[in-house]
C-alpha cells in the first residue's frame, strides 16, 4: 500500500473521520495499517504505518499520548487514527497541540465503524490500484516489445520510448557524458556521486527519487538510464519494466551508433562509388577505402539492389521513403541476416547484396517481395521500385550491376510492369532486342500468334492472357491459375487448346522462348 493520508480519508468509511491536527503532514505515505492498545505501541511501528486505537491505556492519562506521538513520529509513522466515542469524546487539546506542533496527521475516527470495516476498505482500494498498475504495467511492455523490434533514429528512438514509459529519463554515457535529458535536472545534478555502482538502484537527485540501471554490452557497463517516476513508491511492478527498457537501449545503442558511424562512412564512399560509376573511378580505388574503413564491399557472389522513388515524389517525401526502406532491410528478421551495404546516390538507394552463401540468391527475391511488401504498397500516391541485378562473381562488375539496375528501372516503366521488385532476367529480352526496328517486331509477333490473332478478338485475349501469364510463371500450371484467378483445370485446357491451335510444344525450350520473344515485343509495341 502507497497512498497519501490525504487519500487514505477519501476512502468510505475513512472518509467519516476528521482530521484534526498534522495537516501538513497529509503527504506522508501510508505503507500499512495497524491496530494496537498495548503500552508499548511505539516499538512495533515501521516507517510507513497508519496506527488505529481506541486510547483505552491512555485515557485517564491523556499526557502519556504526547510521548507515544513523538515515538511515533521519529518512526515515521504515517499517523494516528483514534476512535472517539469509547474512551474520549473528543481528542485532548494537549495532544492535539503537540501533533500540530510535529506535523503529524492525527484523525478522529467515528465510534459507529469498526476497524475492519476500515481496514477492508482501504485493502479494496489497494487491489483496486494493483490491478490497475498490473494493467498499466502490461500495456506498456507490449508496447515496448513492438517497439523493439524496429528501432528508429537516436533522437526519435528516445522520445519514443519517452512516450510509452510516461515518466521522464535521462541516459548517461559511460564516461559521464549526457547522451539524452529530458529530465528537470541538469547534468551536475543527474551526474552527483559518478562513478556510480554497477547495479540497479533508486538513488536521490535533489528532491527527486529516481531509479537507475546500468546499460550493458557484452558484459560492459556502457552507461547508465536513469528514470524518475512520479511517485517512486508506487511503481514496484515497473522496476522490471524498467530494467526491460534498459536492456533495448543497450542493444539499440550500440546498433544505432554504429549505424550512423557506418552511415556517415558509407557517405564518404558513397562519393567514390558514384565517380566509379560514371566512369570516373576505379574499382581498387573504392575497396581499398572501404576496407581502410572496415567495410568489406566484396567477399564473394553479390547482385545489386536500386530502389528508385517515382520522381512525383518531393525531396522530402523521397528521403523518407528511402530510410524507410533502407531501415526495413537493415532491420527485418528475415532480411537482417542477410549481409547488405548501402549507398545512397542520386538516383536512390543503391545496395549490394551478398548472395554467396548457400541458399542466400535464391530467396533474395522472395524476401523482398514478403518482407518489404506493406512498405512497398503503402505510398500509392509515390510508390518505391526496386530494381534488382543479375549475379555478378567479380568486384569490376559492380558498374555493369548498376546499367542493369538502372535499365530494369526503365524498361519496366515502358512494358508496363507494376511489380514493385523487379529483376533484371525479367527484361533481359527486351533490353537485348530493344533496337530492332519495330516492324520487325511487329512481324515477328503477327508469325509466331497469326492463328490465335485470327480468332474471335474476345476468345483470342481471353487465350493470349493465359498463355502470357503462363510463359511469365515459367510454364508452372498451378501459378498461372492463381494468377488468373481460375481453376487448374480450366487453366490447362486452355493452354493445350492454344499449344494446338500455334502447334507449339510446352516442353520444347525453343517454342517457349520463341513465345517468350513474341510477348516481349507485344510488350514493346505497346505505347508508352
Amino acid at each position: 500500500m502507497n497512498i497519501t493520508v490525504e487519500q487514505v480519508l477519501s476512502i468510505y468509511p475513512l472518509s467519516e473521520g476528521k482530521l484534526v491536527a498534522g495537516q501538513n503532514g497529509a503527504s506522508r505515505l501510508v505503507k500499512s495499517v495497524k491496530v494496537m492498545d498495548a503500552p508499548d505501541i511505539a516499538d512495533w511501528i515501521k516507517e510507513g504505518e497508519m496506527v488505529f486505537t481506541t486510547a483505552y491505556l491512555m485515557k485517564d492519562v491523556p499526557n502519556g499520548a504526547i510521548p507515544l506521538l513523538r515515538k511515533l513520529n521519529q518512526r515515521r509513522s504515517a499517523g494516528l487514527g483514534i476512535k472517539i466515542g469509547r474512551s474520549w469524546d473528543g481528542v485532548p487539546e494537549r495532544i492535539v497541540e503537540e501533533a500540530n506542533r510535529l506535523d503529524f496527521p492525527l484523525i478522529e475516527l467515528p465510534y459507529e465503524c469498526s476497524f475492519s470495516d476500515r481496514m477492508n476498505g482501504l485493502f479494496h482500494v489497494e487491489m483496486q490500484y494493483h490491478t490497475q498498475m498490473l494493467h498499466t504495467v502490461l500495456d506498456k511492455q507490449k508496447r515496448l516489445m513492438r517497439f523493439a523490434l524496429r528501432p528508429d533514429r537516436i533522437n526519435h528512438f528516445f522520445q519514443k520510448l519517452l512516450g510509452i514509459l510516461g515518466y521522464p529519463i535521462a541516459v548517461i554515457g559511460s564516461r559521464g557524458q549526457v547522451v539524452f535529458n529530458a529530465t528537470s535536472f541538469g547534468a551536475p545534478q543527474l551526474l552527483r556521486g559518478w562513478p556510480w555502482e554497477k547495479k540497479a538502484q533508486w538513488a536521490f537527485v535533489d528532491e527527486g527519487r529516481c531509479f537507475r540501471v546500468p546499460l550493458t554490452e557484452q558484459d560492459e557497463c556502457t552507461g547508465y538510464m536513469v528514470i524518475f517516476p512520479e511517485n517512486p513508491h508506487r511503481v514496484k511492478a515497473e522496476e522490471e519494466l524498467f530494467l526491460q527498457t534498459a536492456e533495448i537501449i543497450s542493444y539499440h545503442m550500440g546498433v544505432i551508433f554504429n549505424e550512423y558511424r557506418n552511415h556517415a562512412a558509407q557517405n564518404e564512399l558513397g562519393a567514390l562509388l558514384s565517380r566509379y560509376l560514371r566512369g570516373s573511378g576505379t574499382i581498387e580505388a573504392l575497396t581499398e577505402e572501404a576496407a581502410r574503413r572496415g567495410i568489406p564491399l566484396f567477399q564473394g557472389a553479390y547482385r545489386g539492389l536500386l530502389s528508385i522513388v517515382s520522381p512525383d515524389a518531393g525531396s522530402g517525401e523521397k528521403e523518407r521513403l528511402l530510410r524507410n526502406i533502407r531501415e526495413e532491410m537493415q532491420y527485418h528478421p528475415e532480411l537482417k541476416e542477410m549481409a547488405v551495404i548501402h549507398f545512397c546516390i542520386q538516383e536512390g538507394l543503391f545496395s549490394i547484396f551478398l548472395v554467396d552463401a548457400p541458399g542466400a540468391d535464391g530467396k533474395l527475391i522472395h524476401l523482398l517481395r514478403t518482407c518489404l511488401r506493406g512498405l512497398l504498397q503503402e505510398d500509392c500516391g509515390a510508390p518505391l521500385r526496386i530494381c534488382v541485378s543479375n549475379k555478378k562473381n567479380r568486384p569490376n562488375q559492380l558498374r555493369d550491376a548498376y546499367k542493369e539496375c538502372l535499365e530494369t528501372s526503365r524498361l519496366a516503366d515502358r512494358l508496363g510492369i507494376r511489380e514493385a521488385v523487379v529483376q533484371f532476367g525479367t527484361v533481359e529480352l527486351a533490353y537485348l532486342f530493344q533496337h530492332v526496328p519495330k516492324e520487325h517486331m511487329q512481324t515477328y509477333v503477327n508469325e509466331v500468334l497469326e492463328m490465335l490473332l485470327k480468332k474471335d478478338p474476345e476468345y483470342s485475349q481471353e487465350m493470349l492472357r493465359t498463355l502470357e501469364t503462363f510463359i511469365e510463371n515459367d510454364g508452372q500450371v498451378n501459378e498461372t491459375a492463381k494468377h488468373l484467378l481460375i481453376h487448374r483445370n480450366t487453366a490447362a485446357y486452355r493452354l493445350e487448346k492454344v499449344g494446338e491451335l500455334l502447334e507449339v510444344d510446352y516442353k520444347k525450350i525453343n517454342d517457349l522462348l520463341r513465345l517468350k520473344l513474341a510477348f516481349t515485343f507485344r510488350q514493346m509495341l505497346k505505347p508508352m
